[in-house]
């Protein structure tokens, strides 16, 4: 329910998941009308009526009023759908972390509901501590977690070579070998003073 910014933000990352997705709101943002055309989502055209919480598993109220998201919570608890008003805690069942995606890593930040901007800005420093490189870096420990696996190991030999292979020295050497020069040493004094 909504169609501005807040409510694009949550459809493009449910979509990302092969959710149908349909849209109330009697506005929409350029962004998810031109979903609607292409087919993507479902756009209805009209004010909330709770009715437009039947047959879906999953609700989210992102309009600016407080009371519709509240009038779409009630209709979801009668009809038992799981429901997310934003910025609103007492009108969720669930919440939404705030998420950084690294390719396959992905970290999440949850205040329960309480400080949505705290995790936004938690969220924001975390992009620029992983940077993208953290996805080719994944990749590349999983290959090598797979080889030792295959091995014949002792435990002890194999969870001490596991823990090597994710140890900071061995993301150092990775991305010598990528960049071909030296990266810096994340315990030196210049990178604490950063």
């Amino acid at each position: 329910m909504g169609a501005g910014k807040v409510a694009a933000a949550k459809i493009a990352g449910i979509l990302n998941y092969g959710a149908k997705v349909v849209v109330v709101s009697p506005r929409a943002i350029r962004e998810i009308k031109d979903r609607a055309r292409a087919g993507k989502i479902t756009w209805h055209q009209h004010k909330f009526s709770p009715s437009d919480v039947k047959g879906a598993f999953l609700v989210i109220a992102a309009t600016n009023s407080s009371e519709v998201n509240a009038a779409v919570f009630r209709a979801c608890q009668a009809r038992r759908v799981l429901c997310n008003a934003v910025d609103d805690p007492k009108n969720c069942d669930f919440f939404y972390p705030a998420v950084v995606r690294r390719g396959l890593l992905q970290i999440a930040i949850s205040t329960n509901g309480r400080a949505p901007a705290l995790a936004a800005r938690l969220r924001r420093e975390l992009e620029h501590q992983f940077g993208p490189e953290w996805s080719s870096w994944i990749q590349h420990v999983g290959k090598l977690r797979r080889d030792i696996q295959r091995q014949k190991l002792s435990v002890k030999t194999r969870r001490r070579r596991l823990l090597e292979l994710a140890s900071p020295e061995a993301f150092r050497s990775f991305l010598r070998k990528r960049t071909g020069r030296k990266s810096p040493n994340p315990s030196s004094a210049k990178h604490r003073r950063k």
